[in-house]
């Protein structure tokens, strides 16, 4: 029996910039060109100047932990060897409010700290799908 896929993203024109990025091993954020403000999730208008000249732009992948939580329950069969993983939000650098939700790898859940500092690493599932994950930024 072959082990199982993982579920694939449905991609459009919006947010295949972000998965292309994480495959090309970039993460890579909506950012208006009309006020400069990043956009996450990606959106066909910006929320703050509405403009929709929209465009995407690699940032640096640092942050800090704005909140998480470790998941014990697979709610897929590709990630029943994977459980228990934390799950976490990602205040992103960049911008105040700039959230990111993800998961953080390479870090015990009684270790996790609110506001530790993180940097992005990217994780292949499967040839179709990379994510971007979160590691500690090292003392």
């Amino acid at each position: 029996m072959e082990p199982p896929t993982p579920p694939l993203p449905i991609t459009d024109a919006l947010t295949e910039p972000f998965w292309a990025g994480a495959r090309a091993g970039r993460l890579v954020i909506q950012r208006c060109r009309g006020c400069g403000l990043y956009i996450h999730l990606p959106r066909p208008v910006c929320r703050r100047c509405q403009s929709d000249d929209l465009g995407h732009e690699e940032v640096s992948g640092r942050g800090t932990v704005y909140s998480f939580t470790e998941t014990r329950k697979a709610f897929h069969p590709f990630f029943v060897e994977r459980v228990p993983y934390l799950v976490a939000v990602i205040d992103l650098e960049e911008q105040p409010g700039l959230h990111l939700l993800s998961n953080l790898v390479r870090v015990a859940e009684p270790d996790v700290r609110f506001n530790m500092a993180v940097r992005v690493a990217f994780e292949e599932l499967s040839p179709e799908l990379t994510i971007p994950v979160f590691e500690p930024v090292p003392a």
